[in-house]
């Protein structure tokens, strides 16, 4: 079943059907205000903070999920008839109500036409401002006169704090305060004490936001919710709604809504244009300023142009056109635009992740977003990579959350041991040289930078000290310990069981470590870290090896996890792909271990992130029996995962399995099919029902995950094969082999590279002969002293 269509020129996702199976959401804004929107207007707005500034009110788990939202509601005054703008809150019958919602980057429209009557409301936020913009057009399509009310709506959050907002009720219902001045809603919370700007993790503090109408006329205005509802009443038939008429009240305490009433007389053919400005200030100092920014209403056509150019802008670094249009539509813009809105936001604001337990920057998380990004906003990347390195503490472990909005290098109170997770730091292995790569900033590697509880260190230095953090952690097979969790966190190896999978990342960093130590001529820490990796591959291949794929890891008394002999979790999926991207598996082992991932977890929609599934082993160790068999961690389909998987079966050369196996999970690809999947079909999700249950297929928490990154970064640079050196740009495509033909435009360095690739061959990979310009160069390493302002590159594969 189709719910809409990838509008690959506009860069838009254009939803035919407002009854899609889940509420298919979109985010605006900045890191300073958010907002998410769904294709039904709802969702909510937030400050800085998806936990600690959320000032629009969103229950969690609700039906459906996205209420409230940003509702703008119309009365017809001859009939008594009233709608939504989008289809839902009202919900009227399809049969009746047409609505078309474009999502875009940035930037949300609905379109609906019911009886005569159409809207068009296009949600954004501008530029550098902490307010949103509702830009609304309204067209009457009827032979005869209408005369409307139209209503905006907004319930706020008693309180900015999202735990007391939505748990602490004897409190958060006694301190707002609403106002309506000049038109101009204020929406005050504890304004009796004062401002504190400069101290943004203090909950109690005077706080404002401001909702305005520029274009019509304010008539009357609502600040209580449960007077705009009226008793046992919904957003779909709210009672000022239906009686066509605000009770301009102000609120006292209890719970905050806004609403702003105009009167529209449209002849037949006549439209007439409106915007609502929503936004952080006080009604008589922001909110009246906004409101005079926007009296000229092109202001918003203007304000939304620079949003879209701002947007796709990022996107012209890297494009691609293939014989996949799903794969097209998710390189071109789908993909770059999940991954820059997962390093904008992390995990911490969407409709699953509420910003309560997961506010800020989670470390592991966010150090491996730079990997979708780095080409696009390589400086802004950059700035956020020296945060995270900053939240490296002296041990070499990291803070499992750094909060960018407070975080105070030199001066941060360290984990306590049991609280470090093994893989914090060793992402950094990932991260660093991929900034380093893209901007070729060798120097960055001696670049000073604090510790976060303590002393400071080159950030060669601080990858020195995430190495030895794991070595001085490490367990009596000289594998690294679990600590409290290794990426997967329902495995808790703890201070004395050891994780395979750390061993293997250990390794990678090993690896990485040798080749800047060359890079820098320091011939002492390269010997070191040859040292090093020897007597580690030495344990890789004794303790982690089993015969046919690689083990997961070892309980604190030697009981293997991943092991054939094992009954339940038998083999794991990162162990394997890790071996091939590490290199710690020989070319037969690889072949072994994937073809074993091939068999044993490959499915029609993705691989599972184990087999089978547990349900009795020690609960202690394995916390995955928390899940249902099939789910997430216990042998569900860990989109994280997925990426590992392509990359490492295209670094064998098979791109057949590769592109077979990202096409089991690619969004797009099941656009036609989206009840299968049932969420966004333009954005990666965290996990898919595996096998072992009844919903094989369905997908469950979009946008905001590491699926983003990963995705992105492994068919950019290893099925297309466009590669960042420290030296230059490798061309190594590993493909399907029947693809004859694909381009790719890339940005490297400043310099532009339009790539044409050329299998007439029918292969999967290999560079047979490599022109730049059309001039053949040795191998297929591009460097930037070869490369012109603008460049042809054609690549004959062979």
């Amino acid at each position: 079943m189709q719910y809409g269509y990838f509008d690959d020129q506009a860069r838009e996702y254009v939803i035919t059907r407002p009854d899609t199976p889940k509420s298919w959401s979109n985010y605006l804004g900045s890191t300073e205000y958010g907002a998410i929107i769904t294709n039904n207007a709802g969702g909510y707005s937030f400050y800085k903070s998806g936990g600690m500034g959320r000032f629009m009110r969103i229950r969690f788990n609700a039906v459906p999920m996205d209420q409230p939202g940003r509702y703008i509601y119309f009365h017809d005054q001859d009939s008594g008839d009233f709608w939504s703008a989008s289809w839902q809150p009202v919900g009227k019958p399809l049969s009746d109500f047409r609505s078309v919602c474009r999502h875009g980057t940035g930037y949300t429209i609905i379109t609906s036409e019911y009886r005569g009557i159409e809207s068009e409301v296009t949600y954004f936020v501008p530029l550098d401002r902490t307010f949103e913009v509702w830009k609304t057009r309204i067209t009457n399509k009827d032979n005869r006169k209408r005369k409307l009310h139209a209503f905006t709506y907004v319930e706020y959050a008693g309180s900015w704090n999202a735990i007391d907002d939505l748990l602490n009720i004897q409190y958060v219902q006694y301190i707002a305060t609403m106002k309506c001045i000049n038109g101009i809603i204020d929406h005050g919370t504890n304004i009796n004490i004062p401002e504190m700007p400069d101290n943004f993790k203090e909950k109690d503090q005077g706080r404002h936001t401001f909702q305005a109408v520029a274009g019509a006329k304010v008539i009357g205005f609502d600040t209580d919710r449960e007077r705009f509802l009226g008793p046992y009443r919904t957003y779909a038939n709210p009672l000022v709604v239906e009686k066509g008429q605000c009770n301009n009240h102000e609120a006292y305490g209890d719970n905050p809504c806004g609403c702003l009433q105009v009167e529209l007389e449209l002849a037949p053919g006549e439209s007439k244009d409106f915007v609502v400005l929503l936004g952080i200030g006080k009604a008589d100092v922001e909110g009246r300023r906004t409101v005079s920014e926007f009296s000229d209403l092109k202001k918003a056509d203007k304000e939304l142009n620079r949003v879209k150019d701002y947007c796709h802008q990022k996107m012209q670094g890297f494009s691609a056109s293939t014989p996949d249009d799903p794969l097209n539509s998710t390189i071109n813009t789908w993909g770059i635009y999940n991954s820059l809105v997962t390093f904008a936001w992390s995990r911490a604001a969407s409709l699953i992740y509420s910003g309560i337990d997961r506010d800020g920057l989670g470390y592991r998380d966010t150090v491996q977003d730079f990997l979708g990004v780095m080409h696009a906003i390589p400086e802004e990347a950059g700035k956020r990579l020296e945060l995270m390195i900053t939240g490296q503490v002296s041990t070499g472990g990291a803070m499992p959350v750094v909060l960018p909005f407070s975080h105070d290098p030199g001066s941060e109170p360290a984990p306590k041991e049991e609280e470090y997770r093994s893989d914090d730091s060793l992402w950094l292995f990932n991260a660093i040289p991929a900034y380093v790569k893209e901007t070729g900033n060798i120097k960055f590697f001696l670049k000073i930078l604090p510790y976060a509880d303590k002393g400071e260190a080159t950030v060669f230095s601080h990858m020195k000290r995430a190495i030895e953090f794991s070595l001085e952690r490490s367990g009596k097979h000289g594998l690294p310990y679990g600590l409290s969790a290794d990426w997967n966190d329902c495995l808790r190896f703890g201070q004395r069981g050891e994780s395979a999978f750390v061993a293997l990342q250990l390794r990678l960093a090993l690896k990485v470590y040798i080749e800047v130590a060359r890079l820098l001529n320091d011939n002492k820490e390269e010997k070191w870290g040859i040292t090093v990796l020897s007597k580690l591959d030495d344990n890789i291949q004794k303790y982690v090896w089993n015969g046919e794929w690689f083990m997961r890891g070892y309980r604190s008394d030697g009981m293997k996890f991943g092991a054939r002999e094992c009954p339940e979790g038998k083999i794991f999926l990162n162990p394997q792909v890790w071996a091939v991207i590490s290199g710690a598996a020989t070319n037969e082992q690889a072949k072994s271990a994937l073809d074993n991932v091939n068999k044993y977890l490959a499915t029609d929609y993705g691989l599972m992130l184990c087999d089978p599934p547990y349900t009795d082993t020690d609960y202690n160790i394995i916390r995955s029996q928390l899940f249902n068999p099939g789910l997430k961690e216990n042998g569900g389909i860990f989109i994280h995962t997925q990426g590992w998987a392509v990359i490492a079966e295209a670094m064998l050369g098979r791109g057949n399995r590769a592109y077979q196996y990202l096409k089991s999970y690619l969004p797009a690809a099941f656009n036609s099919m989206a009840e299968i999947r049932e969420i966004e079909p333009y954005v990666v999700c965290q996990s898919t029902h595996g096998k072992y249950s009844p919903g094989f297929g369905k997908s469950r928490i979009p946008w905001l995950s590491g699926s983003a990154t990963w995705t992105f970064y492994a068919i950019t640079q290893y099925i297309l094969g466009i590669r960042p050196e420290y030296n230059g740009l490798r061309i190594d495509p590993c493909i399907p082999s029947n693809w004859k033909e694909l381009k790719v435009h890339r940005t490297f360095r400043k310099k532009k590279l339009d790539i044409t690739i050329r299998n007439q061959k029918g292969i999967e990979k290999g560079v047979q002969q490599l022109l730049l310009n059309g001039t053949e160069i040795k191998g297929n390493l591009i460097t930037p002293g070869d490369m012109l302002e603008k460049n042809d590159v054609l690549v004959l594969m062979g």
